[in-house]
Order: C-alpha cells, then structure tokens, then sequence
C-alpha cells in the first residue's frame, strides 16, 4: 500500500478472498450504517473486478485507489481484464430473476451515490457523499 496525504493505493492478488481487503478499504468510514452499505459496494465491484475482469486468473491483479475528500469517499477499482461493454453497465435488474448474473452491478449503483466507468470499462469509480 502507498500513502500519499489524501489517498491511498492497494494491489491485491486476484482472488475471491476479499473479507479483510475490503476491511481495510473501509477503515476511514466511522458510521456502521455508512461502512456496511460500502462494503456492499465495494465487495460486489471487487468480485465482478476477479471473477469478471481478471477471469480468476491468479497471477492477475486488482487494483484500488482510496481517495478522501473534505466531502466524498472515492474508490476506483481497476482490473487487468479487457473490460466490461457499455451496454453491460446498466443500472437495472436483470429481466429473469433467476439467472446467474447481473444483479451485482444494479447493488453497485445502489450502494454509492456516483458510479463512473472508464472508458475500457475495467476502471470503476465509485463514490459515496459524507
């Protein structure tokens, strides 16, 4: 992990054992009510990043930038995979209820207040108002 004043960098293997990662990812957020709608957010965004992005290669990496401001929480989540198709990142539930995927970005949505793409689409910024 890098420290700078305001933000902080973090690599993480690429794997499905994100409980303590995310704890830590959280550790400037004071309100339990707060921290577990992010950890909600954040822990969808980083299995889609693994599972999704890096296709649960292990030799691949996420990597997350936590920025604070006087007024937001920002985490940009980046994988090394191709990235995610425009008309993937829908802010909706999937029309079959039991299908085997796309409820995770839909909870994404809900649990921050911005949620912004890069333009590959293997970046995702998700930002929550203090």
């Amino acid at each position: 992990m890098k420290t700078y004043k305001n933000w902080a960098v973090f690599i993480h293997p690429s794997t499905l054992k994100l409980a303590s990662f995310v704890e830590t990812l959280l550790e400037p957020v004071i309100c339990r009510e707060t921290a577990k709608r992010i950890e909600l957010g954040l822990h969808e965004a980083l299995v889609n990043a693994v599972v999704h992005g890096n296709l649960c290669n292990p030799n691949k990496i996420i990597r997350v930038r936590r920025i604070l401001t006087p007024n937001w929480f920002v985490w940009q989540i980046q994988d090394q995979g191709i990235g995610i198709v425009k008309n993937k990142r829908v802010n909706s539930l999937p029309a079959k209820i039991d299908v085997s995927s796309g409820r995770g970005i839909y909870l994404i949505y809900k649990c921050f207040d911005d949620v912004r793409w890069s333009r590959k689409g293997n970046r995702l910024q998700l930002s929550l108002k203090k």
